[in-house]
């Protein structure tokens, strides 16, 4: 199916019926800031869901029966159902069915909503569970922005946050929550961007204070990046790879060592019968 295109004065999206996954993210001028799936990450902005990162030996436990699932979930590998569509603005939708719940068997609907206005573009998720029972699930975020940005090649790249970030950090070994956290790098509110901040992995603030920042070259022109209703971001990259993944997350990776029930996994939603939760994140791109 082709991607379909969102668009207002100063911004184009495309987004992809497959995992309803953005996959262009356009300047009235015609350049992209979104990664463009190349042979060091092959993908752009995929959701996650029902789990962020991995889980020990990619299985769990639930009701005493073993589920095997990958590392983030099967959101981002399934076709999500277009269910509405206008020039601004776009609506995916996924269900559970015989193939979900042979990896995770519990109901569930979850949207993904774009929409586009001036530079801005605003995605929404909205997670429902119409089953009798509660519904545990992470959610999450993965866009890969340039790096460097268009039009400022050969600069630094900074991200700075709304807020003082003291708090410390985790890191991962072999896809897992390490137990112990680490001092973060955040100078105050700016963090310097260097390969080096990503050779063991992804840099997770679970304990983020911001719910806002902003992405490229100090004194240049940069990206503004908002989260709601996510508490944890992900930043990640490969070095030498030319992205940034800045990732708002519900939950995280499977702590090293923890062999729960899945729906005791720390980090997790849990989404009450009848019920549902929305999250969003939105960026504005710079302007001329």
């Amino acid at each position: 199916m082709e991607p379909v295109r969102i668009a207002a004065e100063g911004l184009a999206a495309s987004i992809k019926p497959a995992g309803a996954e953005l996959c262009r993210l356009q300047d009235r001028a015609g350049r992209d800031y979104l990664w463009n799936a190349g042979p060091a990450w092959p993908r752009y902005a995929p959701v996650l869901f029902p789990i962020i990162g991995r889980l020990a030996g990619d299985a769990y436990r639930h009701a005493g029966q073993t589920y095997s699932m990958r590392q983030h979930g099967f959101a981002r590998d399934r076709d999500f159902r277009l269910v509405a569509q206008a020039t601004d603005r776009c609506t995916f939708r996924l269900e559970d069915d015989a193939a979900s719940r042979a990896s995770y068997p519990f109901a569930f609907g979850l949207e993904l909503h774009y929409a586009v206005a001036g530079t801005r573009l605003r995605v929404e998720y909205r997670l429902e569970n119409p089953g009798k029972a509660p519904l545990p699930a992470s959610l999450g975020a993965h866009p890969a922005f340039r790096w460097p940005l268009p039009g400022a090649e050969g600069q630094p790249h900074a991200l700075d946050f709304d807020l003082p970030e003291p708090a410390p950090v985790r890191r991962l070994a072999a896809g897992l929550l390490r137990p112990a956290p680490l001092p973060s790098p955040v100078q105050g509110r700016h963090l310097p961007l260097a390969e080096a901040l990503f050779a063991e992995d992804a840099l997770i603030l679970d304990g983020i204070a911001s719910r806002g920042l902003t992405y490229g070259p100090p004194g240049g022109p940069r990206l503004r990046f908002d989260f709601e209703g996510f508490d944890v971001l992900g930043l990640w990259s490969k070095p030498g790879a030319g992205f940034l993944c800045i990732e708002p997350w519900c939950g995280f990776s499977s702590p090293e060592g923890w062999d729960g029930e899945f729906a005791a996994k720390p980090g997790m939603l849990s989404v009450p019968p009848g019920g549902s939760i929305r999250a969003a994140w939105s960026l504005a791109l710079p302007t001329d």
